[in-house]
């Protein structure tokens, strides 16, 4: 049965607007974004498949574009309106730093930390230079490894925080075929920069790490040096 058929109650785009994006799960946004389904599927069904596919809805939008449109169903208008979709939430996760009103908010950072991450196919190390006031300066990869490490040099970190003028720093980094679990490596490696942001009077906030299915918070979690 096509979603046009369907009880009002139960399309997603009316239950959308009824009771908030929060109410649908996965399958259901990313098929307001299809629209269309194929012949025997639902829109529903088509984006159920895609992200069994694919494992996880993060994991389908980090895919690359050939392997996407291999997929039965998704054409290069289809696979426009998903590219679409996710600039549109970057683009307002940004917007919402530069104002410094958000940054208070751990989970909005995560977001979109999540967002300039999650495609990266190897592991990088980012950094946001931030003002006193959270608004934020400076979005920059300073740092790309390969599949499992990415060696960081703690000097040209601080150099690139001062080039910006920032106050405060948030680092991120990805595990692209893992979980969100910090390292040993990543322990030493962020005592080791909040000591050297210390020395000059820079305020490092926050170490995130985006896994391959979940983002972590040193600071939301009470990690040290965060503790």
């Amino acid at each position: 049965m096509a979603i046009k058929d369907w009880h009002e109650d139960d399309r997603p785009r009316e239950r959308l607007l009824k009771n908030g994006a929060a109410s649908l799960s996965d399958a259901e946004i990313l098929a307001i974004f299809l629209r269309t389904g194929t012949q025997s599927q639902s829109a529903i069904e088509l984006a159920r498949h895609l992200i069994d596919q694919f494992g996880s809805l993060a994991e389908l939008l980090a895919a690359p574009q050939d392997t996407v449109l291999a997929c039965h169903g998704i054409g290069p208008a289809k696979y426009a309106q998903i590219l679409a979709s996710l600039e549109m939430g970057t683009r307002y996760l940004d917007s919402q730093l530069k104002t410094g009103q958000a940054l208070g908010r751990s989970q909005v950072v995560k977001d979109y930390i999540s967002t300039q991450l999650r495609g990266e196919h190897r592991e990088v190390f980012a950094v946001l230079c931030l003002d006193n006031a959270l608004n934020l300066l400076n979005f920059e990869i300073l740092f790309t490894g390969g599949i499992s490490s990415c060696s960081v040099c703690i000097k040209h970190v601080l150099r690139h925080a001062l080039s910006h003028a920032a106050n405060q720093l948030i680092i991120a980094h990805n595990h692209p075929h893992t979980d969100a679990t910090p390292s040993t490596a990543d322990n030493v490696l962020t005592y080791e920069l909040k000591k050297a942001c210390d020395l000059i009077d820079l305020s490092l906030v926050d170490h995130i790490i985006v896994g391959r299915n979940n983002t972590l918070s040193y600071a939301e979690n009470g990690f040290a040096p965060f503790s």
